[in-house]
């Protein structure tokens, strides 16, 4: 394990004051202001943990959902909401119809696992459809939403192609993933990369996550796991429809929508100059038909 030279100078567990650029110890990267940042997050070293969900909601101060089963999965998180910001998806595949039949390789799991988030999107289509200007791009390139100007208005919720965003039946605001805003403001890793024991989820500067993800998927296809691809990289399934790319991008091996994924999200906005420009073309051939219709024909009395 390579350990940073500046982790010999906070050699002790007890430390009377913040580690200046912490981020820097946990994952490697110096947050600075103006820089891309954002999560890789690998599925395949996955275990379901949700160490990811815990720490989310112990830094954020988010209650519990769904305290209990729901009879569906072992994910009793269910999906992302106004108070889960992180949810690791269970998804069980081996055997017929998704049931174990015994016949597995010895030490092969049966489930695949992801830890679903906020995309960050880098053309956020939760931020083009607000009124108020709630939400905003941060200085790390990430999407935040500002509860204090939030009006509750909800067009954010059908805006987001994921289905991330949630208006909260406690307060009335829109509510997602910061990426850790106030924590990356302070020079640490965002909550959930931190406590994640596999690594499965890495935070840093985009382009090295990139890079990174890449080298990644050319190990796990030399290894013979032809399935793996990146879903939210410029130009991969995630980054269609005039997204661009994903802050927070993801290594699958399985379709998305096995990981209840949509495989080609897009922009609403792309919608709205072919949908004015139907309309208008419709008024005016409504408009056209009136005219020819009530308009006085040759020879007949008024």
């Amino acid at each position: 394990m390579n350990m940073h030279p500046r982790a010999l100078e906070h050699a002790y567990s007890t430390l009377d004051h913040v580690i200046p650029d912490e981020s820097e110890l946990t994952a490697g990267v110096r947050i600075e202001p103006g820089r891309s940042y954002g999560f890789f997050t690998d599925t395949t070293v996955c275990i379901g943990c949700k160490a990811c969900e815990v720490a989310c909601k112990e830094w954020n101060n988010l209650p519990a959902d769904n305290v209990g089963l729901t009879g569906q999965s072992f994910d009793n998180t269910g999906a992302l909401s106004a108070n889960s910001w992180r949810h690791v998806a269970f998804v069980e595949k081996s055997g017929t119809h998704g049931l174990r039949d015994g016949l597995d390789q010895k030490f092969q799991s049966g489930w695949l696992m992801m830890s679903d988030v906020c995309k960050h999107c880098h053309n956020a289509p939760c931020l083009e459809a607000c009124p108020t200007g709630a939400l905003f791009k941060t200085e790390f390139d990430t999407v935040v939403v500002q509860q204090d100007i939030c009006n509750g208005c909800g067009y954010c919720v059908p805006a987001c192609p994921f289905g991330v965003v949630d208006v909260s039946t406690v307060d009335g605001k829109a509510h997602k993933c910061t990426l850790c805003y106030d924590r990356l403001k302070g020079g640490l890793e965002p909550a959930c990369a931190k406590s994640c024991p596999t690594d499965s989820i890495q935070f840093g500067e985009l382009s090295d996550l990139q890079a990174r993800a890449a080298e990644r998927v050319e190990h796990l296809h030399g290894i013979g796991v032809e399935s793996a691809y990146l879903y939210g990289t410029p130009d991969a399934p995630g980054a269609t429809g005039g997204l661009g790319h994903l802050n927070a991008f993801f290594l699958l091996i399985d379709r998305p929508e096995v990981y209840n994924l949509p495989a080609a999200p897009t922009r609403p906005a792309n919608r709205v100059a072919p949908s004015l420009a139907t309309g208008l073309a419709t008024v005016a051939a409504l408009a056209l038909a009136s005219a020819f219709l009530f308009a006085p024909q040759p020879g007949r009395r008024a």
